[in-house]
């Protein structure tokens, strides 16, 4: 038996009220061009026609963005991505609320880009978590700046990342020079003083800093490569069959396990301020000599 085609007017009552409004909506549209923005637009009442904007706005902000990437900075295309854990702004501008971070018109922090180049960066508020498998399982490269205090677990996390084959850039500053816009004591203002002693121990160091010394910023000769510092402090080795120190104490390499930590005792390179680019080279030496295989 053939089956029966329904005319329009056999359609269900729905449906077709749907159709009728929809086609005079569309044509008051194309002949009131001027009353258009008063009108709310009319819907097809095919649901995956409907969705065709919805998918087209998607795809053009989704475009739209990646454009904005680029433009803002290129992010390497392998490496692996990095992982950044630091109180130092690098990642946002000092902003009293979000309000204030989205209308910022600062520049971004030059080290961002540096780290763009060598892989995606990956922030990490934490360095353990519950179970055992935390955020360190992420990536294979990692920079810890100027800290907050770490945790027994956090402790216990890191070395276990390093000696599993890590590799770790460690700016530890005994006396950070670097201004913030927040007072003394406030949470969001960087770690004054880094607190690191249980860790560095761990691998065979001690960090000394010298109260006599001179305030102002110098440069430190370390392997051929000079490094802006400011106050700086002394990693002394109490380890030497795993590490060895340079550039008067300045930089220690430890070999712990199968991984590697290069860690200096200033954090004056991530300064924001670089107008003839000497902290992003030398910042950039550090990275490379750190995660270098």
């Amino acid at each position: 038996m053939m089956a029966s085609v329904r005319s329009p007017a056999q359609q269900p009552a729905p449906r077709l009220k749907r159709t009728i409004r929809w086609r005079i909506s569309a044509w008051f549209l194309q002949r009131c061009p001027a009353k258009a923005p008063r009108l709310i637009p009319p819907l097809h009442p095919d649901p995956a026609i409907r969705a065709r904007p919805v998918l087209a706005v998607a795809a053009l902000l989704t475009l739209a963005v990646g454009v904005a990437l680029l433009a803002r900075g290129r992010v390497a295309p392998g490496g692996g991505a990095i992982g950044l854990f630091t109180t130092l702004p690098i990642l946002w501008s000092e902003q009293a609320d979000v309000a204030g971070l989205l209308k910022s018109t600062e520049a971004s922090h030059w080290a961002r880009q540096t780290l763009r180049d060598r892989g995606a960066i990956v922030a990490l508020d934490t360095l353990s978590a519950p179970g055992g498998k935390g955020p360190l399982d992420r990536v294979h490269r990692l920079v810890i700046a100027q800290p907050r205090p770490l945790s027994p677990a956090e402790n216990v996390a890191v070395d276990a990342w390093v000696r599993g084959g890590g590799r770790l850039l460690l700016l530890a500053d005994p006396a950070l020079t670097a201004e913030s816009n927040f007072a003394i004591g406030d949470p969001r203002r960087p770690q004054a003083v880094v607190l690191l002693s249980p860790i560095l121990k761990r691998w065979g160091l001690e960090l000394q800093f010298d109260e006599a010394q001179a305030f102002g910023e110098h440069t430190v000769a370390v392997s051929g490569l000079s490094v802006p510092v400011n106050l700086p402090g002394r990693l002394a080795v109490r380890d030497a069959r795993a590490c060895r120190a340079e550039g008067a104490g300045l930089v220690a390499v430890c070999h712990v396990g199968r991984g590697r930590v290069t860690a200096l005792a200033d954090a004056a390179v991530l300064d924001r301020d670089d107008p003839d680019g000497t902290r992003a080279k030398a910042f950039a030496a550090l990275l490379d000599r750190a995660f270098a295989e």
